[in-house]
């Protein structure tokens, strides 16, 4: 297995893909796949539980996720309505008119504003709010810990604010939905801090969760394993609703009370992410190329795909039965992510794992929002 070419040095830390300072090769479609990408770091076992410290522990939480998606039945499954506004005219959003099935992004205007907000925003955390143990109380806080939970929630609101402009930037539906609900759950966090309880981290994580969504989406284009690998996967099907387009300067969270389907969704997560055929693969170290995979190493490989294809089913069917448009784009989003980075492993490349990133990290959003909401 192989990594994609990560930062050099990332400001939250491997692994992740979030920018750093040093851009690193950059994809040239004249060119093929970047030629020297750095060394990646190892991809460690499947986590599923927020950790008692370091933000950094999202990325475990979040948890390796491959998802399927339902293929089109046909024309029959249109949406019934075109998605309304909420306190913004329709024709200021490039993406209005995305109503079809959730896709690869091959491309996206938002995506270079994104990376250098997503930067500042991580250079501009402290590094000891990041190894912060999220059960403390604010009435029980330091004032030195007080003044880290302050500045972190500053550090939320300039993001959120920085990020505005994209939500009618990007020209899909899905991007629109990402940035609305970044900014929706940053404030919440960043509005929180004064009376914080232990509760409360699941909104940062859910905020943090879905930067790295955007992060690798974007990552995935600019290294081209997206439009590598995107037309090699099948539309799902038109969503039969589509959420409304929020008022950009003050979005709504999408889940601010339990799904029906989220005491499933993270059941099925913990029964995925304590297989013992994952968590074998998850163990090859990812600097190896697939065309040097040793016997035993191919072997682990080819007894964990069907694993994630049963999981991936399973996730999509629970992300159709949501009655919430969001929760089902989100849904939708890591199915398309984790199937082309599946049929990507027979000819793995290097930048193939943004696509695998994207996807793996989708369903976490999902998860912790429902965390947040009181699952």
């Amino acid at each position: 297995m192989t990594q994609p070419p990560p930062p050099p040095s990332g400001p939250w830390g491997p692994p992740g893909g979030y920018p750093g300072n040093a851009p690193g090769p950059q994809w040239n479609p004249q060119q093929g796949w970047p030629q020297t990408p750095p060394p990646a770091p190892k991809r460690g076992l499947a986590k599923w539980i927020i950790g008692a410290v370091a933000l950094v522990a999202v990325i475990a939480a979040t948890a390796v996720v491959a998802v399927s998606c339902t293929k089109s039945s046909g024309g029959s499954d249109k949406p019934t309505a075109a998605p309304t506004t909420s306190g913004a005219p329709t024709s200021d959003f490039a993406s209005a008119n995305d109503t079809g099935p959730v896709s690869v992004i091959t491309e996206d205007p938002s995506c270079a504003p994104w990376m250098p907000i997503l930067t500042t925003f991580a250079n501009s955390t402290n590094d000891e709010w990041k190894k912060r143990d999220p059960s403390i109380p604010a009435d029980l806080w330091s004032n030195e810990l007080r003044s880290q939970y302050q500045a972190a929630g500053q550090s939320m609101r300039r993001a959120a604010e920085q990020t505005v402009p994209l939500t009618k930037l990007t020209t899909h539906r899905v991007m629109r939905e990402l940035y609305e609900q970044f900014i929706a759950y940053a404030r919440a966090y960043a509005d929180h801090i004064r009376g914080y309880t232990p509760e409360d981290d699941h909104l940062a994580v859910t905020a943090v969760t879905i930067t790295e969504v955007l992060s690798n989406i974007c990552q995935a284009i600019t290294y081209g394993s997206a439009a590598a690998r995107g037309p090699l996967v099948s539309p799902g099907s038109s969503p039969a609703r589509i959420a409304e387009i929020s008022n950009p300067s003050d979005p709504e969270r999408f889940l601010t009370k339990p799904d029906a389907q989220c005491q499933d969704w993270s059941a099925a997560m913990d029964h995925y992410g304590a297989d013992a055929a994952v968590n074998a693969w998850l163990q090859i170290d990812p600097n190896i190329p697939a065309s040097q995979l040793t016997p035993e190493q191919q072997a682990t490989t080819n007894a964990a795909v069907p694993v994630l294809q049963s999981f991936a089913d399973q996730l999509t069917q629970m992300g159709a039965k949501s009655d919430n448009p969001t929760f089902q784009d989100f849904a939708a989003l890591g199915s398309q992510y984790r199937l082309a980075y599946l049929q990507a492993i027979p000819t793995l490349a290097s930048a193939d794992n943004y696509l695998y990133d994207a996807g793996r990290y989708a369903p976490g959003i999902v998860r912790n929002a429902c965390e947040s909401a009181g699952i």
